[in-house]
């Protein structure tokens, strides 16, 4: 399941008021978030709620204490969110590992972006003062590379699961085919450097 994922973009602020059409602020201390490549969990990452007339960020950590580790990854199905602290967690790719490439020990990293909303949402709540990502059957993109995935929203879609307006079921739901780019991340893909 999506255990790492990516926010390179630094307009953070610009973004959110813009496809949430909210002013934004933060919560507590200003922002020392710098662009990463590399978020994984436990590590601390900016989320947006809506509260009042506003959204609202913070630095929170990924994944509440669990029996068997933390909880990074929530199952959306069958649940009811209505009462629960919905949050959107701002991202440009998340990543899938797969078994590894022939010759290769480490597992092999798989990118996925939207290439229609460079920067989007991957639906969240939070408890106990931490945060999880929800999860969902896989569309077809995802599909080839594990048996879950992430709930991905593009920029515009993101107060749909803030304000919960319409049903959770229509919302929190896999993407299309083909709203989803997937390149291999890792091990590179390898030039041929005798081609001309």
């Amino acid at each position: 399941m999506c255990n790492l994922y990516s926010l390179k973009t630094a307009d953070l602020f610009e973004t959110w008021a813009k496809v949430l059409r909210l002013p934004v602020v933060w919560e507590g201390q200003a922002s020392n978030f710098q662009p990463r490549p590399e978020i994984r969990m436990t590590e601390t990452a900016p989320i947006v709620r809506h509260v009042g007339d506003q959204a609202v960020g913070s630095m929170t950590p990924w994944g509440w204490p669990g029996p068997r580790g933390p909880v990074f990854n929530f199952v959306s199905e069958g649940r009811d969110f209505s009462g629960s602290d919905r949050v959107l967690i701002p991202a440009d790719a998340f990543y899938e590992f797969t078994t590894p490439q022939p010759g290769q020990k480490r597992k092999t990293r798989w990118r996925f972006t939207m290439p229609a909303s460079p920067l989007f949402w991957i639906a969240g709540i939070v408890k106990n003062g931490a945060w999880t990502m929800l999860t969902t059957e896989p569309g077809p993109d995802v599909a080839p590379y594990h048996d879950r995935q992430v709930v991905v929203l593009a920029g515009a879609q993101g107060r749909d699961w803030l304000d919960l307006e319409r049903p959770a079921a229509e919302i929190l739901r896999a993407l299309p085919a083909g709203e989803l780019a997937v390149e291999r991340d890792f091990p590179p893909l390898r030039q041929d450097l005798f081609s001309s």
